[in-house]
């Protein structure tokens, strides 16, 4: 994500790495490389020049402390009109109504229906609400299949009239059910084309003037840069709509769409959304995202998505079982599994300060922890538990059960065993230093 911006943005700042001072000469190139990244990036050149020139007026009017250089002040300008430029802070999500009524609109193929499934399951799982999908599209049958074999992943009913050819009544009556079921949020897939034409506009202009949404959300492939935004400008001309989904951020995203839609329609990116799976969804924070690209991580997110996983009674049994030296491969395989609901593995490292750079060559998925399940599941419960009682005929039957070569096993066995004897180390550590030694 943003890879190739957060480089080029790299090397803009490195004009200014041994300068004892922000001059006019030494910012000039500074600020040409950051438009010209900005550019490349599918920004419209006249938002780039719009944005560099506030952080060439705003360097120049810094004074640069002793123990703040030039390069380090650099990216705290940029950072923070990088955030502004995508909106300052978190939009708020409106979920009010008896149903509140959530409208997604955007062109075929921009992930609308993914959308509505994940925002469904993200209602329903972080927010306590009961929500009632609606197959809106009547042009495009695999929609409604789409729809409901969503819906069935997460749970959540979904209302559809196949023969039904009005869009309108089908929003209306969606409603309707919706309060006899006792549904507080309804979420309406609207139809999409291949490209912005009148009939479309028309009718999701319709349903908008039946239903009377809470929030109007367009959903913005991110991979299409700056003709997203335009498209994102047509629609909002006639729906005049809450917010902006960026969907595919796990493709080969340039950044343009992020960077500047906000500045071209006015109005805010309320979700962030990548690849398939129904809980692949994030609340957009500006700052964060500016963080992301300038490679300063987003350690706040992190936190975040491990307290989702993490819940209090499973890690206060583990602290219990670490105290006591007792951690074995059954709680190593939980933790795993845990992780890896947090979602894509390089993203998480990314969110690291500093570890992204590291990273950015490396492939990482999560599909790299499948040798290390495969030797767990091949070992019996009395092994899983009870890591001591390996010994080379164990190991060979377990080499064989998982596939995996036998260096593997003793490999895996032995970082097992170091990783151990750091929780050993420090659990003993002297409880006066600060966070190295576990709550008693």
């Amino acid at each position: 994500m943003f890879q190739s911006l957060s480089e080029r943005l790299e090397g803009a700042f490195k004009n200014l790495k041994g300068q004892g001072r922000i001059t006019d000469l030494n910012i000039a190139n500074t600020v040409k490389d950051i438009r010209r990244a900005l550019v490349d990036a599918d920004v419209n050149y006249k938002i780039a020049k719009e944005f560099t020139d506030k952080i060439r007026d705003k360097a120049l009017g810094e004074k640069v402390l002793t123990a703040v250089s030039p390069g380090q002040m650099m990216v705290k300008i940029v950072k923070d009109e990088l955030t502004e430029l995508m909106g300052g802070t978190e939009s708020p999500f409106s979920i009010s109504g008896n149903p509140a009524v959530i409208l997604i609109a955007g062109l075929q193929g921009s992930g609308k229906t993914t959308f509505s499934g994940k925002l469904a399951n993200y209602l329903k799982t972080k927010k306590g609400k009961s929500p009632l999908l609606v197959a809106g599209d009547i042009y495009r049958p695999a929609a409604i299949d789409q729809l409901e074999v969503l819906g069935s992943q997460i749970n959540v009913d979904v209302y559809s009239e196949r023969e039904n050819k009005d869009a309108v009544s089908i929003a209306r009556n969606a409603i309707a059910e919706a309060k006899k079921r006792n549904k507080n949020v309804v979420i309406i897939d609207t139809a999409g084309r291949l490209a912005v034409d009148e009939v479309m506009m028309n009718e999701v202009a319709n349903i908008k003037s039946a239903v009377t949404p809470q929030e109007i959300l367009f959903v913005v492939d991110s991979m299409t840069g700056q003709d997203a935004v335009n498209t994102a400008a047509a629609f909002n001309e006639r729906l005049d709509f809450s917010g902006v989904v960026l969907t595919k951020l796990d493709g080969d995203t340039r950044g343009g769409a992020a960077l500047s839609i906000k500045y071209t329609v006015h109005k805010p990116i309320k979700f962030t959304s990548s690849g398939e799976k129904m809980d692949t969804l994030d609340v957009f924070f500006p700052e964060r995202m500016a963080q992301r690209i300038l490679g300063m991580g987003d350690i706040v997110s992190l936190v975040e998505k491990a307290q989702e996983q993490f819940d209090e009674a499973e890690a206060a049994r583990l602290e219990k079982k670490i105290r006591k030296n007792q951690f074995d491969f059954e709680d190593f395989k939980t933790q795993l599994q845990q992780i890896k609901k947090m979602g894509n593995i390089k993203d998480l490292l990314g969110m690291i300060p500093g570890l992204g750079k590291q990273i950015k060559d490396i492939d990482i998925s999560n599909d790299s922890f499948k040798g290390i399940e495969a030797i767990i599941n091949s070992m019996t419960m009395e092994e899983r538990r009870n890591p001591d009682l390996m010994n080379p005929g164990r190991k060979e039957r377990i080499a064989k059960g998982s596939g995996r070569e036998m260096n593997e096993v003793n490999q895996f066995l032995k970082q097992f065993e170091q990783m151990k004897g750091m929780m050993k180390m420090m659990n003993k550590m002297p409880a006066g230093m600060p966070g190295m030694r576990m709550k008693r």
